[in-house]
């Protein structure tokens, strides 16, 4: 019997290999193809969003204007004072004065009221919403500015506060801390016990005063010292022209240094007016129960791109073929 013909070794390695290039090709333009599908996809999810969007922003004026042809004769004008105080956040001295200006000049506010839920800030913006607060109750002398402490009322809070014709608060509520503080942390004997050497070059003498790294000195120690008493007579100058007699500072004189009391006792020591919400000053104080709030708000793609965030972008990153190696 004839043996059986068989192919040489190396036609069918040959063969194998065009098997396998022919399977992997197949395969990348399977994956090829899951990624053009996917960044179309995208892309037309983005379009649809962007188009959303382009009609909110195109209506939300109008629906603006409706709301504003609603309102009644009159109304209360809401001033939200929510958060820390300091630049670039949604109570920075910037947000608070535009959205007073904005109440202040509706022609149909009849009182404005700030509604107050801060522990403080910055001095510095504070002292710019007091000016303002100021300014426009002069300019507007028929409009009352009321303010109303929700949960907390404190520090650089209740310096604008202090500005207001009135400030209620609940008897719970915690106001005043009529004070100045600045903190950090020393390291310098733990440096010590690990044997690390702090090495400081400055171009003036006390360049580096605030170095926590670097061992006090008793001259810059008063130095700073003299500059937080400084800030904390500007503040208590501040509180005493707005609150004038209604204060009772001499018979407490701890009232300045920086406690904090429930509202009952911030009553008691003149720190505010009544006890009472934002609802009730609306309805009994002011005698217009309707509030609009002018509060500056984002725009709403502002607020959808705080909401997105980075995981989803990196969610978008992956999908659009971004993610790392891959077979090719």
């Amino acid at each position: 019997m004839a043996d059986e013909w068989k192919a040489p070794e190396s036609e069918v390695v040959d063969e194998e290999r065009k098997s396998w290039k022919l399977l992997e090709k197949t395969l990348l333009a399977g994956v090829q193809e899951q990624r053009r599908a996917r960044r179309w996809g995208i892309f037309f999810k983005l379009l649809t969003f962007v188009y959303l969007f382009g009609i909110l922003a195109l209506f939300t004026p109008l629906m603006d204007v409706d709301k504003a042809a609603s309102r009644g004769a009159s109304h209360t004008a809401l001033v939200e004072v929510r958060g820390v105080i300091a630049d670039q956040e949604p109570a920075s001295a910037d947000n608070i004065v535009k959205s007073l200006r904005e109440a202040f000049k509706d022609p149909k506010t009849r009182a404005v009221v700030m509604r107050i839920n801060s522990p403080g800030g910055s001095p510095v913006q504070s002292g710019y919403v007091y000016d303002e607060i100021r300014r426009l109750r002069a300019e507007y002398p028929a409009i009352k500015l009321y303010a109303v402490i929700s949960d907390l009322g404190a520090s650089g809070a209740y310096y604008i506060a202090s500005a207001a014709d009135e400030i209620y608060a609940d008897k719970a509520s915690l106001v005043g801390s009529i004070g100045v503080t600045a903190a950090g942390y020393g390291f310098v004997g733990a440096m010590d016990k690990l044997g690390v050497e702090r090495r400081t070059y400055t171009a003036g003498e006390h360049k580096a005063f605030l170095d926590p790294f670097s061992p006090q000195k008793p001259e810059e120690t008063a130095f700073w010292q003299g500059v937080l008493d400084t800030t904390h007579r500007q503040f208590i100058a501040m509180v005493k022209q707005g609150r004038g007699e209604r204060l009772k500072d001499k018979e407490h004189p701890e009232l300045f240094s920086g406690l904090i009391w429930s509202g009952e006792q911030a009553k008691a020591l003149g720190l505010v007016d009544g006890l009472g919400s934002v609802d009730y000053v609306a309805r009994d104080i002011v005698g217009e129960k309707e509030l609009v709030d002018f509060t500056v708000q984002d725009s709403p793609f502002d607020r959808f791109s705080k909401r997105l965030g980075a995981s989803v972008a990196e969610r978008l990153a992956m999908y659009m073929g971004f993610q790392g190696p891959a077979l090719r």
